[in-house]
Formats: structure tokens, sequence, C-alpha cells
């Protein structure tokens, strides 16, 4: 494994992203907790990091963009509703799930479904713009641990099985992304996390 420092731009940030369009997994921290992130079209890719977590085949991994037109590859629909979150909460700790695109990996998505954010201003941001690819970023723990929040945490987790980890420092949130649905129906909050309940409510004007 190679270890780099994770400046917001620069050789380490550029060498790091040349390892993701090649199919590499990488770790490097979110606004949120460290990340394991893979492309998203890369099957050998996805089962490496399935088989390093221990991760339930029934759970698949959300992902991380940088733009728009990374959305549109993984998104076959957005609703209105979903739109309004993503003007208000984008960049940020909010992961809103879409109906996805037909020929997706199971390991991405469930029931026709799959989780995308945009993560805040974090190294796992700017490597999202710098690849313009949607990447996993499920937290860097084997499944049922607690996430790790610094590099020596995923170091201490994962002593093999990564390519590369960015080193970010440590990172303090203190809780994960919040998972919401957004449908024609209304809003469904799955698990409330960074960005409590009652502040979407009342973004949206129900609370």
């Amino acid at each position: 494994m190679k270890i780099l420092k994770a400046p917001r731009q620069g050789a380490s940030l550029g060498e790091a992203a040349q390892a993701l369009l090649e199919g590499a997994l990488v770790a490097a921290p979110t606004e949120t907790f460290y990340g394991l992130l893979v492309r998203y079209d890369h099957p050998p890719g996805l089962r490496r990091l399935w088989a390093l977590k221990g991760r339930e085949p029934q759970k698949p991994f959300p992902l991380i963009v940088g733009s728009a037109e990374a959305l549109a590859l993984v998104v076959a629909r957005i609703t209105p509703l979903a739109q309004r979150l993503m003007e208000g909460f984008w960049p940020g700790p909010l992961s809103i799930l879409f109906e996805a695109r037909e020929g997706l990996s199971s390991f991405i998505t469930a029931r026709g479904k799959v989780a995308v954010r945009m993560p805040g201003d974090s190294p796992a941001l700017q490597l999202a713009k710098a690849v313009g690819l949607p990447l996993t970023a499920t937290s860097a723990n084997p499944s049922g641990a607690p996430p790790a929040r610094s590099a020596e945490e995923v170091l201490r987790y994962f002593p093999l099985g990564l390519d590369l980890l960015l080193d970010g420092g440590r990172t303090e949130a203190r809780h994960p992304s919040t998972l919401v649905e957004a449908t024609e129906e209304g809003l469904r909050v799955l698990r409330e996390g960074a960005i409590p309940k009652r502040r979407l409510e009342e973004f949206l004007g129900q609370g």
C-alpha cells in the first residue's frame, strides 16, 4: 500500500485520481469519515471492496460524485423534491436514494435504487471531481466496526488490501451522512445522520 499526504490539489491528488481511473482501491477522507473509493463501473474493484469489508451482499455500496455529469451516469431520474434537496444540501453530508440506471452492478444497487451524494469539501470530493466518475464511498472499516476517522485507524483495520491511502489528517464528524429518499409522495428519512430530519423538514417547509 502506498501512503500519500492529501493536499487539496497537486501531485498526490493527481496520483490518487489516476490510480482510481486504473481500478485501484483507495482510502481517503470525506467530510464525515474516511471512505473506501473505487470506480463504480469496475467489477474487479467492487468485488475486492466487498471482500475487504466483509459486507452483506444485500447492502450495496453508496456512491459519491463531483458533478452533475457523473450523477447522470448512475441515476435514471431526479424528482423535483430530490432536486430541491441537492440544491440545498450538496455538496454536503446528504445521501439521496435515486432510481438507478439500468445495467449497474448489484454491488451499488438494490431494488432498482442507488444512493449518491456529493460530499462536502474534502479530499474525496476533489478526487471525485478529478476522476469525473461516480466512486464508492463506503466507510473505511470492516462491516460492523466503527468508521475510521484517521489514516492510522484505516491502517489498523486494513494493513493489507488497499492500493493507496490518502492521509488527510483526522476527521472530526460525529455522524455519517443522512440518507433520504425523495419521491413524488414526499420525503423519507432512511438514516438520520449529520443533517437532522428536522432541518430537512424546515428547509422543505414541512416543519
